[in-house]
């Protein structure tokens, strides 16, 4: 390498802005490029499936930083540009021009990608999926004019989707192959909770069924077969049954992939010289004592910092709390903590779930592993402690409201 030779980030999203504003925030002042497969400024994707879908928030809202921020600061932002290779020997990217970008270190914020379900009729038009801002362009005109719509999938995207358009209007749909939405994520004490909001709101919720195949007429999407030949007819389907990082560039380079992109605790990859951040990494976590991905906007926002400073050569350690948050009609909840499925022995409830004014706690031999307010605020910073603290609590003090939850 030269001398000057720019630290680069590969990704320009929230974590691929938030990481070129860490490091002149930390002082770096040498040459910084940010470059990025889509053509838009980078912006934030929770509003896609919520205020921006909804037509609540305008899209120079969605946008990290205006346009005239990134020549302030110095930041080289090569945007509508792939990155077909990446030579860690070498410390060089080879781009879609054909043309070679060298770097001194590098962080790799490539995100995810939607899961495609694989079933004939896939390619129809109207089969949708919502990762872009121009995904959710899409669906807000579907929104304005389809009468009704079906959607694959009982997850965050799915439901706040689903949320959006009955919102506008359109009759809904939702297929869930498991029994209950979020159950994953939430298990079935808490799940229900969410299929009693949707059914309130007049979502038809299909559980158990499996998707057979889109069935269309003259190239466009008609309905969708089930398993057992069942046909929903929908003017589009939203296809939302997750996502999957984007580490192609990561393990054709030889990095260590594995469900993610493998880092340590300061988000450095097997590379001493390559770092990952955002919905990519799978980062070794010290709180939890093992390596987790979370595919949530506070990830993006919070683990930059940490990769600039390790890329500074700083001592840095990301052991925030995972955290999320959805709006869907008029529940609000936030979400902290971290439960793999089936990851905990019992759930306790301080409020009434029966109104969605409660708070819910996932437990196991004692300890709370994770906390979710639903329609109760200013909780967040209680149950983040209560879970980083790793004691013992009781139940019933837990469950009581007129016990500070800062006292339990």
């Amino acid at each position: 390498m030269v001398a000057n030779t720019p630290l680069v980030i590969v990704g320009a999203s929230l974590a691929g802005a938030q990481a070129a504003q860490a490091l002149r925030a930390e002082g770096y002042q040498g040459p910084l490029v940010l470059v990025g497969e889509e053509s838009e400024l980078p912006y934030e994707r929770p509003p896609l499936s919520k205020g921006y879908l909804l037509g609540k928030e305008p899209r120079q809202k969605i946008y990290v930083h205006p346009a005239e921020w990134y020549p302030e600061q110095r930041v080289e932002l090569r945007l509508g540009t792939a990155v077909t290779a990446l030579d860690p020997a070498a410390h060089r990217l080879t781009l879609a021009d054909g043309s070679t970008l060298e770097y001194a270190k590098l962080l790799l914020t490539t995100g995810a990608r939607p899961r495609p379900l694989p079933v004939p009729g896939a390619d129809l038009a109207g089969v949708h999926y919502l990762r872009r801002v121009e995904d959710s362009d899409r669906l807000r005109e579907l929104f304005r004019t389809a009468g009704r719509i079906a959607v694959v999938g009982a997850g965050w995207i799915g439901l706040e989707a689903t949320a959006a358009a009955r919102a506008a209007g359109v009759e809904v749909t939702v297929l869930e192959a498991l029994d209950l939405p979020l159950l994953r994520v939430l298990g079935p004490e808490v799940a229900t909770v969410f299929a009693d909001l949707h059914r309130e709101h007049g979502v038809d919720l299909r559980f158990g069924v499996q998707v057979a195949a889109f069935e269309g007429a003259d190239g466009t999407v008609t309905g969708v077969r089930l398993g057992d030949g069942t046909v929903v007819p929908a003017e589009a389907v939203l296809v939302g049954i997750g996502a999957a990082p984007a580490t192609e560039l990561a393990e054709a380079a030889g990095l260590s992939v594995d469900n993610g992109i493998l880092t340590d605790a300061s988000l450095r990859t097997s590379d001493p010289d390559v770092f990952a951040a955002g919905d990519v990494a799978r980062a070794a976590h010290p709180l939890l004592g093992r390596p987790i991905r979370v595919e949530h906007w506070a990830n993006a926002l919070h683990q930059p910092r940490t990769a600039a400073r390790a890329m500074l050569g700083q001592e840095a350690v990301y052991d925030r709390v995972p955290y999320f948050y959805t709006d869907q009609y008029d529940l609000g909840m936030e979400y902290t903590g971290y439960v793999e499925p089936g990851g905990y022995d019992r759930v306790v409830f301080r409020g009434d779930p029966a109104r969605r004014e409660f708070v819910a706690f996932w437990l196991a031999a004692g300890r709370v592993l994770a906390g979710m307010n639903v329609n109760i605020w200013d909780v967040t910073d209680a149950i983040r402690d209560l879970v980083r603290s790793g004691r013992t609590v009781d139940p019933a003090r837990l469950a009581d409201p007129q016990v500070p939850l800062a006292e339990v």
